[in-house]
């Protein structure tokens, strides 16, 4: 049974940095997201504290291998009563990405976290079906690496963020323009998620796997939507990955010590 949760500390990419969800005190180039919102949702939980003491050392951009290298250590050394570890989306998208060798190295971080006494919440990856195509194409890949991430929940006795099943999720309004992120609304569900899954091992109420409707519109509307998301999203991304840039270059954790949270008012 999940033991009161006096301290936490969120470790990963851009999901877990919360990119697209303004930051409520307006700081520039600062994000909240899910892990936040779950922060201080966790201050009024029955498996929280009041006085919970809360880190994110996610950092947008990260592949697996600079997470397991440089954050697993640093969350190991607080020695918090949970850790939040969702990584590996940014390697999912890069077509050699070996599936299997991820896995591995995600369980062996994990392995490190539980021998430590460490609760573990994971998150599974986003399903991409109704992404534009290019992104639709990493949908295989992604699902093999769930089945993994399940088995090393299973294995390990972590507590499982379903985001892959949680259809209101792929709602249009869930995701911030690029496509990629969530937007405010989407980091709130994602926390709920998380919330529901802490307090009673169960995902919020779901039924069925088709996706949310969306209005349908003119072929014309659609080819220059997606000619705008290549240029302004896609193609930026593109170009980093060929000068081996990182949108995360030179910037650190956004909350790099255990800090005590404010209520949410």
């Amino acid at each position: 049974m999940l033991e009161t949760i006096g301290t936490y500390v969120a470790i990963g990419d851009s999901f877990s940095e919360g990119l697209m969800d303004p930051d409520p005190d307006g700081v520039d180039n600062r994000y909240r997201g899910w892990a936040d919102r779950l922060a201080q949702m966790l201050v009024d939980s029955p498996v929280g504290s009041p006085d919970l003491a809360y880190a994110n050392l996610a950092i947008r951009g990260r592949l697996l291998d600079s997470i397991v290298d440089e954050q697993v250590p640093k969350a190991l050394a607080m020695k918090p009563d949970l850790v939040s570890f969702c990584a590996g989306g940014n390697d999912c998208l890069r077509p050699m990405a070996d599936i299997d060798d991820l896995a591995g190295q995600f369980e062996r971080a994990v392995v490190a976290f539980r021998e430590a006494g460490i609760e573990v919440l994971m998150c599974n990856g986003f399903d991409t079906e109704i992404s534009s195509p290019l992104i639709r194409a990493v949908r295989p890949r992604v699902g093999i690496y769930n089945a993994h991430l399940w088995s090393i929940a299973q294995r390990h006795g972590c507590h499982m963020t379903d985001v892959w099943g949680l259809r209101p999720l792929y709602a249009g309004d869930m995701w911030a323009d690029d496509r990629i992120h969530l937007s405010p609304a989407g980091h709130d569900l994602v926390a709920r998620q998380a919330l529901a899954t802490l307090e009673s091992g169960h995902s919020l109420p779901a039924e069925g796997f088709a996706m949310p409707a969306r209005p349908t519109r003119p072929i014309r509307d659609v080819v220059s939507e997606e000619s705008k998301w290549a240029r302004e999203h896609f193609a930026p991304w593109v170009g980093r990955r060929l000068r081996g840039q990182s949108s995360g270059d030179k910037l650190g954790a956004k909350l790099p010590d255990l800090t005590r949270v404010r209520r949410s008012e």
